[in-house]
């Protein structure tokens, strides 16, 4: 199937070819046809799946040219902001659409300036509302909203803020969410922002061609695993590495545990703001500090080279989040190791986990001599590399139809 197939239009079609994307991803050819005819979507995705193409693509096709802001994404980072206006530039381009990206920590005069000229906005919520207060951008014109990572939106606490920019679009707009999970909270969300969506769910892709070895150690109390965390921290052989934790205090908690244990480490978790995260990154990254203690948040945020060891301090709650999480290492051809603590309440859970990515050897090999394993560094641990890695929208509904001169003759709708 080509992106010409799906319908969409000739100029987008040869913007995409000339970056050399010339066939949809999965999770592209699950959702354009519906968002090209017009209908909310409940996308549940993981990073790295193309969902910016698959949400930015439909966009771009179906809103033309004209004054004020036709579509807004809402992203929860600037890092992520500025990589969605990279994606989607050279298809804007295509349709003579301007994009402009907004977020904090730089000046508002380049922005502000960009976001009056803008077609297409993609935003961090605090940015666009101080802009909205200003005056320099009005979202009364918004046909298309995306809420991109919507999940991670939440761990960031933006929720009070997305909701008063949601409510100051129009009810008959058109809402694209997508996020890693649609479970919770998150879902609860969908539900208020969509109207009769359309749902299209991707299960996380497991990389056959990663070099990861995976361990389970089970553990009799949570107190020997910060024994056990503190003989894996002190290997010799060990690069950068990422620890993963449930709760935010529990990841600050442990910074300050490993510290009394002369390990320095530092946190990254949804309550730290924008530049203390960018400030743990960049230290994480130069290697002044080789441990980063993280909640799921980061799982899908990071991307670093050289981190050959992940470990899960607390076990993932799902498959998708053990997958994010391990995720972060074994990668561009290089050997990774991931390890996760298993507690007896936990094994349950885990087990069903490791079955479902083809880790059960590697799971069992791990609960032989329980107790052993919460005491040596080695014990409980044969590892064997394994193939894996990792409000707004009531009332009547406008629904726009696709452009019938876009389409590849002989396609059928």
């Amino acid at each position: 199937m080509s992106f010409a197939d799906l319908g969409i239009s000739e100029s987008v079609v040869s913007a995409l070819a000339a970056r050399g994307v010339t066939e949809p991803f999965p999770v592209q050819q699950m959702v354009i046809d519906d968002a090209l005819d017009g209908h909310d979507l409940l996308v549940q995705s993981p990073t790295g799946s193309g969902k910016t193409l698959a949400f930015g693509i439909p966009t771009v096709d179906v809103i033309e040219p004209g004054e004020g802001i036709a579509a807004l994404v809402l992203a929860p980072t600037r890092e992520l902001a500025s990589q969605i206006v990279d994606e989607l530039d050279s298809i804007c381009r295509a349709r003579e659409l301007s994009i402009a990206a907004v977020y904090g920590g730089v000046g508002f005069g380049p922005q502000s300036s960009a976001a009056r000229r803008a077609d297409i906005v993609v935003a961090t919520p605090g940015r666009l509302e101080d802009l909205i207060a200003r005056g320099v951008v009005s979202l009364d014109r918004v046909e298309v909203l995306i809420l991109d990572e919507a999940d991670r939106m939440l761990d960031m606490g933006f929720k009070p803020a997305v909701d008063r920019i949601v409510r100051q679009t129009p009810d008959d707009r058109q809402t694209l969410f997508f996020s890693a999970t649609l479970e919770g909270a998150t879902g609860e969300l969908a539900a208020a922002y969509t109207h009769d969506p359309r749902r299209h769910t991707q299960e996380p892709a497991v990389d056959a061609e990663a070099d990861i070895e995976h361990s389970f150690v089970h553990f009799d109390s949570p107190a020997e695993k910060l024994d056990h965390l503190v003989l894996r921290l002190r290997d010799a052989d060990r690069g950068r590495t990422l620890v993963f934790v449930r709760t935010k205090r529990g990841a600050d908690r442990l910074v300050k545990r490993l510290r009394k244990r002369s390990l320095e480490s530092v946190a990254m978790h949804g309550d730290k703001s924008q530049s203390q995260r960018e400030r743990a990154l960049a230290r994480f990254e130069r290697g002044e500090v080789d441990t980063l203690i993280a909640t799921d948040v980061a799982a899908r945020g990071i991307d670093v080279v050289g981190v050959t060891h992940v470990i899960n301090f607390d076990a993932p709650g799902d498959q998708d989040a053990y997958v994010h999480r391990i995720g972060r290492t074994g990668r561009a051809g290089s050997r990774g190791t991931g390890i996760s603590f298993v507690l007896a309440d936990q094994a349950a859970e885990m087990g069903q986990i490791a079955r479902d990515l083809g880790l059960h050897r590697e799971f069992e090999q791990g609960r032989d001599g329980t107790t052993a394993a919460a005491r040596s560094a080695n014990a409980g641990e044969r590892n064997h590399p394994a193939k894996p890695a990792a409000g707004a929208g009531a009332g009547k509904r406008r629904r726009r139809r696709r452009r019938k001169p876009q389409r590849k003759a002989g396609v059928s709708a």
